[in-house]
């Protein structure tokens, strides 16, 4: 995968990322792979739980590092990332996929007969509008500020949440830039999934919020308004992840839209 220099480095040398313009908590840095041991660090995540507000507190310094925060799940049974078979080397690149061209062959291996693919979403106004774009990018930043908190504060639903960082371009990218395996049995090249999500990012304001072992959650600035609007958008969902309406309570692309993306401010994704 091509990828910006990697700040990750020098946190191993100075573990408060002082250098890089961080405060960081104790922490720890995080090479392992499903093939063993990565030639460079793929994140860093504190080994305590973190306080309101640190997410945001830690935003905007870690940008400049080439940085981005995601939460993450260590106490779940596979453990923390170190334990995630993460498969970098079969990362590629999300800018070199066209984020159609995979959602569409997708769609034409598990939709059924004669479903034609519908076309890409169109955002609605707010999103859409160039310029209010600069504003849903804050909007979207402020969300996951603030979704992030509550993952992080005690009794979430997750069991032992930290924050994260990962070098990325951008937080659509991070999945690809650790070599996340939660779609191996889907799609092996993360990368092409995180062309998808760079789209979202684009039309929804979509940031990746949290990561466990096999579950990715976004956070949402410019969920679809209608239920027209989410239709479109339930249909990109079943191509990226089919397991969410075949093996879901919402089994018809109509109730998903209705149920789980109408005017929602988190879409998450499980792969079988």
């Amino acid at each position: 995968m091509a990828t910006l220099p990697n700040p990750l480095p020098r946190i191993a040398a100075d573990p408060t990322g002082g250098t890089l313009g961080l405060a960081l908590p104790a922490g720890r840095l995080i090479d392992t792979t499903d093939d063993g041991r990565w030639h460079e660090p793929l994140l860093w995540h504190a080994d305590a739980p973190s306080a309101p507000g640190d997410w945001a507190a830690q935003h905007d310094a870690c940008g400049a590092a080439g940085l981005v925060p995601v939460v993450v799940e260590v106490g779940g049974g596979q453990g923390g990332p170190e334990g995630w078979e993460l498969m970098p080397a079969d990362s590629s690149y999300p800018g070199d996929h066209d984020p159609e061209d995979v959602l569409v062959g997708f769609w034409e291996e598990y939709a059924g007969e004669g479903e034609d693919w519908p076309g890409l979403a169109v955002p609605g106004p707010v999103a859409a509008s160039a310029d209010d774009s600069a504003t849903v990018r804050v909007g979207a930043d402020a969300l996951v500020a603030r979704l992030a908190d509550s993952l992080l504060a005690a009794g979430s639903s997750f069991k032992e949440p930290r924050l994260a960082l990962v070098p990325a371009r951008r937080s659509a990218d991070i999945p690809a830039a650790i070599g996340w395996s939660g779609p191996a049995n889907y799609e092996s090249d993360t990368a092409r999934l995180c062309a998808v999500l760079r789209s979202w990012e684009d039309r929804f304001g979509i940031r990746v919020l949290a990561l466990t072992f096999n579950q990715l959650t976004l956070s949402v600035a410019a969920p679809p308004a209608t239920l027209a609007e989410a239709e479109a958008v339930a249909a990109e969902h079943f191509a990226f992840c089919p397991d969410n309406i075949t093996q879901g309570t919402h089994d018809t692309l109509r109730a998903y839209a209705e149920h789980e993306l109408l005017a929602s401010e988190t879409w998450s994704f499980w792969w079988d």
